[in-house]
């Protein structure tokens, strides 16, 4: 598995947003953000190459002209400030409290290019419904059991 820290671009409506999160993280250990970390496997169960993890190659090459991949000791160093582009999508889910709220997450890389020129916002990826515990039977008590 590699962990990717990724950050919006200083073009964007909310330029380098992770970057700022972590500069303004008071904490004694700095983390970056959890939305602008992703952990990607690099290989599947039957040890091939994870297909998301050729698919990120693939966007970070298409993405910076001329770039290819170092394999070996190099490899995560040459990735580092690198170019990619991100779809990403609203998910729900449930707070503490028991309340639906959405995140925003990545959903795929894509080459900066293709984000240039658009893509479809994926629809938001909800809760199943038995997932939520609204839908839960209450017990009846019957004030006589045997324990």
């Amino acid at each position: 598995m590699i962990v990717i820290y990724i950050d919006t671009d200083p073009s964007d409506k909310q330029p380098c947003y992770f970057s700022e999160q972590y500069k303004n993280d008071s904490r004694e250990q700095k983390r970056w953000g959890i939305g602008g970390t992703i952990r990607q496997l690099v290989y599947d169960s039957d040890n091939k190459t994870n297909r998301g993890f050729k698919t990120f190659i693939d966007m970070v090459e298409g993405s910076n002209p001329g770039f290819k991949v170092q394999w070996g000791d190099q490899f995560t160093g040459c990735l580092k400030g690198k170019l990619v582009g991100g779809v990403f999508g609203k998910e729900e889910y449930k707070d503490s409290y028991g309340n639906n709220k959405f995140s925003v997450k990545l959903f795929n890389f894509r080459t900066v290019e293709d984000i240039k020129n658009g893509v479809e916002v994926p629809k938001d990826k909800l809760l199943t419904p038995g997932s939520n515990s609204d839908d839960l039977v209450p017990v009846v008590d019957d004030g006589e059991l045997p324990f």
